[in-house]
């Protein structure tokens, strides 16, 4: 059945001299994946740079359920993040998004609200000029809601510990040690009360930033066992050092 969606990129790998495999998170179908012959080669090789991270993509696919693999009639771009693939540290952020959702989602139940978040949060990225270093953590903290294990905010000051299994702020460290320290947990509650506009305001070194994501890494790694190493993490945490 020939169906049309949107569908943002989270990554490739080479598939023969000229093709693809390309993994997509759509809007009416959740993650698929599309083996794209051709897409290497000289006459159409151009196209290979839309199906970079994040790049946001107008499908139409054929669709079987009993296929590991869609088959990709024709797309065309609905939203090209240039400044992201054209700055190194957006590009580092973009990569470093793309490997985490492609481990992450990976249920190919549709979920449109999430669709929308990840959509929205990569049109921001890409405009935004300045103050952006804290945005993959923003990010990850509101993508944990969608995926089920949204964390709490902290609304008494004496909840001075982050305790990673429960999700929420305690006033002592828990027994089974997955916690943060109250330093990160001061750090993570403003991230966790806070939107992108404002998240600039969240003054930090880049040993804190490192930790911070280090921690929410932790986190996801906690609620999500299946979740894969990341190894674009260590790229990242020197960008922003």
């Amino acid at each position: 059945m020939i169906e049309k969606t949107k569908g943002i990129v989270l990554h490739q790998v080479k598939y023969t001299d000229s093709g693809i495999v390309a993994w997509l998170y759509t809007r009416r179908f959740g993650r698929l994946s599309f083996l794209i012959k051709g897409m290497r080669n000289k006459k159409t090789g151009k196209h290979a740079v839309f199906f970079q991270p994040l790049f946001i993509l107008d499908l139409v696919t054929y669709i079987k359920e009993s296929r590991s693999m869609q088959t990709l009639k024709e797309f065309s771009v609905s939203y090209a993040p240039v400044d992201i693939h054209s700055d190194v540290r957006k590009s580092c952020i973009a990569i470093f998004l793309g490997e985490v959702l492609a481990s992450v989602l990976r249920e190919e139940s549709a979920n449109e609200g999430m669709f929308d978040y990840i959509e929205d949060s990569v049109i921001y990225l890409d405009r935004c000029k300045t103050g952006f270093a804290n945005f993959h953590i923003a990010f990850l903290a509101g993508l944990a809601s969608f995926l089920g294990f949204e964390p709490g905010k902290r609304t008494d000051p004496l909840n001075t510990w982050f305790d990673m299994m429960d999700g929420k702020f305690v006033p002592v460290p828990p027994v089974h040690g997955n916690y943060a320290s109250p330093e990160i947990s001061g750090i993570l509650a403003s991230f966790f009360n806070t939107s992108f506009d404002s998240v600039k305001n969240i003054a930090l070194t880049g040993n804190q930033r490192n930790e911070v994501l280090e921690t929410i890494v932790k986190y996801y790694s906690i609620h999500l066992p299946g979740l894969k190493k990341i190894n674009s993490l260590e790229v990242l945490k020197e960008i922003f050092t």
